[in-house]
């Protein structure tokens, strides 16, 4: 059955859950729409935002990601010098917007393009004078080893649900890429050292290219200002406890001051990872969750991300704009167009949706002829068999569903597989009917933000396609419950992906829904759009770094073990260290003392096996024979080992087994006599 609403396991349902509004005018929002800040203690709603600071008063950002948000290509010119210019369609560079202007921000990544050794300087000068970006130059073939490797490899298919054992690798899990990855993550530590004044500057590092840079820069600046953004999902722990550095880039993250995820679901699995893998709980406090580490208390967060919609609106405005949607206008006439706009992977779904399609036209006789798909796929992020193997597969699909269906004037799906112009996408949306997201699993996707924005038009688009401009916009949108903005977009259908039956259902749905309950659901997502930009996430989550920041210069920090091992020690200022005279002293003074000892990693090494040597018992007959003394060996190995180690020790308290198993000195009990099975 087709699922017209979304509940999380902790019942995001509601329709009255505030808003901060960070100075804009207060909106209201459902909760089926993700909480936008701090992770909230849904128990108690009323606290969300209550203490958030009106404005961002951060005085220079630095931010990392994986890529510059540049574009370079050589001078046509003689000198064959580099060009650069502003990739507008980066993330990183659109969210300048919600920073303020008194923010000055910095750029650290690496450049699409290969730049020659002895260019580097140059280049790496130009970029910072001009565009404030420090590039951080990466060997091809470590770049090969880090990206299309460890990340593409490992993470990647990790991050969408699968195992860390790519079959181009031999189901194996590769050493050398994972050494590659930390190194090209020390790279880019370095590059931040350059730049970065510890005690004033904000960094943000994002996406998992990045997860264990946190480590280096904290083991750098002990009080660095750390907040990191994952941009993909985060898998549930049985999924992740399959990677054989789990441990390394859980550790590593928790050296970051805030954590964001875009879905609850996501911050969730990170949660339940900590947990079960490092024994780590979380507390919720005045509506804001937090792990405690080592004295530091790590923040999550939980925002999608949002789209830039200024840019949307100014492409809308071009003539070529124009001139596309008169030109589909004339193409599709008379028919309703379903759009799909994916790239060409594995996750994205496109077969299942063509599948859909064809059961929609097999179950629907009347359709046929009266609807278009439009599946424009984008050219594939990562290479290898998987990608050949669903490129293969959409185009035996769609070959099938043409001449199974197809009629003169009449092609059922129309596959657009070469790169489009920004503005031939943006005439797509917006003459089409209904939007189609079915990916099995994704991160955020925000193809259907985008086409809410578009199908709201503007005066041209309305002359151009006929339409009353006083008249109420309207748009469907089918999207997978796999993928991040689902639980934003409530007014959408919703469908698990691979149940063929209820896409084909959605779409029929989505065709056949009154004019009114269209007009009604594209007014309720653009409200939404609108309102949670790409400006708004990035204004929310620099405010609370801020906030999780304010206690750093009134803590002490001490930097505690090796490589990614590394954590920071955090305590109050007023912790001192005790001396060992004032232990000695008020030992002495004491006349009744209690004293609990550990074996393992107390009396000897964690991992030797040994018994206790000789002075080792007579330091613990020594201590017990004193009457004002109950000592006490607590430890988590068996209880026959424990008795046979310390039989000469009659006065030895030892609680076995964790605690499970109790052998004291009583007068009804022998000295090596445990009691019942006491539990603790």
């Amino acid at each position: 059955m087709v699922s017209r609403s979304y509940s999380n396991l902790l019942d995001l349902a509601s329709s009255d859950a505030p808003i901060p509004s960070f100075g804009r005018e207060r909106k209201r929002f459902p909760r089926v729409a993700t909480v936008a800040g701090i992770l909230t203690d849904l128990d108690d709603e009323n606290n969300v935002g209550s203490d958030a600071p009106s404005s961002v008063s951060l005085g220079r950002m630095i931010i990392v990601g994986n890529q510059l948000p540049l574009r370079a290509h050589r001078s046509p010119d003689s000198s064959g010098g580099w060009c650069f210019s502003w990739d507008e369609d980066s993330l990183l560079l659109q969210l300048k917007d919600g920073l303020g202007e008194g923010v000055e921000v910095i750029y650290v990544g690496s450049l699409k393009e290969e730049i020659e050794p002895s260019e580097q300087d140059d280049v790496a000068q130009t970029l910072l004078e001009t565009f404030k970006c420090v590039p951080a130059f990466i060997p091809p073939d470590l770049f090969t080893k880090f990206y299309h490797g460890f990340c593409k490899q490992h993470l990647w298919p990790l991050f969408h649900y699968m195992l860390p054992l790519s079959p181009d690798l031999g189901g194996r899990f590769d050493r050398s890429l994972w050494q590659a990855y930390v190194s090209v993550n020390k790279i880019f530590a370095d590059k931040v050292k350059e730049v970065i004044s510890p005690e004033d500057d904000y960094v943000w590092v994002h996406d998992y290219h990045l997860m264990v840079l946190p480590t280096f820069l904290r083991k750098i600046f002990n009080r660095v200002k750390l907040g990191f953004f994952l941009h993909s999902p985060f898998p549930s722990s049985e999924i992740y406890r399959t990677l054989p550095v789990r441990d390394e880039l859980l550790r590593a993250l928790l050296n970051s001051d805030l954590i964001g995820f875009h879905t609850f679901d996501y911050a969730r699995h990170f949660l339940s990872c900590c947990s079960r893998m490092l024994g780590l709980s979380y507390q919720s406090k005045r509506g804001y969750i937090g792990l405690e580490y080592f004295g530091r208390t790590v923040s999550i967060k939980i925002l999608p991300v949002g789209i830039h919609i200024g840019q949307l609106q100014s492409v809308l405005n071009l003539p070529e704009t124009e001139s596309k949607v008169a030109e589909l206008h004339d193409q599709f006439r008379g028919q309703a167009v379903m759009l799909g706009v994916d790239d060409m992977d594995i996750f994205k779904g496109i077969s299942l949706k063509l599948l859909a399609m064809e059961q929609l036209l097999t179950q629907h006789p009347n359709k046929r002829g009266e609807v278009v798909l439009v599946q424009i796929a984008n050219p594939a992020r990562g290479r290898g068999r998987e990608v050949q193997e669903v490129q293969s597969e959409t185009k035996a699909a769609v070959r099938r569903i043409n001449e199974t269906f197809g009629s003169p004037g009449y092609t059922p799906v129309v596959l657009i597989d070469r790169p489009l112009q920004f503005y031939e996408r943006i005439a797509y949306y917006a003459i089409a009917e209904c939007c189609l997201v079915t990916a099995v699993r994704d991160g955020m996707n925000l193809i259907p933000y985008e086409y809410i924005i578009c199908r709201q038009g503007n005066e041209k688009l309305d002359e151009t396609l006929g339409r009353d401009p006083s008249a109420p916009r309207k748009s469907m949108l089918v999207l997978s419950e796999f993928i991040g903005c689902s639980p934003s977009l409530s007014g959408a259908i919703r469908v698990n992906p691979w149940n063929i039956d209820a896409v084909a259902e959605a779409m029929n749905s989505a065709l056949v829904v009154p004019e009114p309950e269209k007009q009604m659901r594209h007014e309720k997502h653009h409200r939404y759009v609108s309102t949670h930009d790409v400006a708004y996430w990035a204004h929310s989550f620099l405010q609370d770094l801020e906030r999780a920041c304010k206690d750093h210069v009134k803590r002490r920090c001490w930097g505690f073990g090796f490589g990614l091992g590394f954590r920071v020690i955090a305590l109050d200022p007023n912790f001192r260290k005790i001396s060992v005279e004032h232990i000695v002293s008020a030992y002495k003074r004491t006349k009744n003392r209690v004293i609990l000892l550990d074996y393992d990693g107390t009396m000897t090494l964690p991992s030797s096996i040994r018994t206790p040597n000789m002075e080792t018992v007579g330091v613990l007959n020594s201590l017990c024979t004193d009457p004002k003394n109950v000592v006490f060996l607590v430890s988590g190995r068996d209880r026959e080992t424990l008795t046979e180690w310390f039989s000469s020790c009659e006065k030895l308290g030892i609680a076995a087994e964790h605690g499970y198993f109790v052998r004291y000195k009583l007068p009804f009990l022998t000295p090596f006599q445990f009691d019942l099975d006491l539990p603790t």
